[in-house]
């Protein structure tokens, strides 16, 4: 496995048939779907822009294309859904939420928006 492969080959077979497939129309040759998701993994997990993936990955713009395109379909939100599942049904998921319900107050002089208060202002505009 080399450092910019960010899948196994187990995991790639839980969200491969999620993805979109080759169509067989005439047009742009098809990217390898696994080469797309493996790039949007290592820009999110090293947090770089879209240019700066390495080149192995091929164009930043193609991976940016499926990116978007997966994002609108509504692929990732399958992908997420569906591997959740699969882990809350193996009991590799804690359900247990904390919540803090902490109150950080702001005095009101410490917001950044001019208040008019009246002064030279309203004594001009009642000359």
């Amino acid at each position: 496995m080399s450092r910019f492969q960010m899948l196994s080959d187990a995991q790639w077979e839980l969200i491969a048939p999620m993805l979109p497939t080759r169509t067989g129309r005439a047009g742009r040759p098809f990217a390898d779907a696994r080469a797309m998701v493996e790039a949007i993994i290592y820009r999110y997990r090293c947090g770089i822009a879209w240019r700066d993936l390495p080149e192995v990955y091929g164009p930043w713009q193609t991976v940016w294309t499926w990116h978007r395109r997966l994002a609108e379909k509504g692929t990732w939100d399958t992908v997420l859904a569906t591997l959740t599942a699969a882990a809350d049904a193996e009991g590799l998921i804690d359900w247990s939420v904390s919540v803090d319900s902490t109150i950080a107050r702001a005095h009101q002089h410490a917001t950044n928006i001019t208040r008019h208060t009246g002064g030279w202002v309203e004594l001009q505009e009642s000359a």
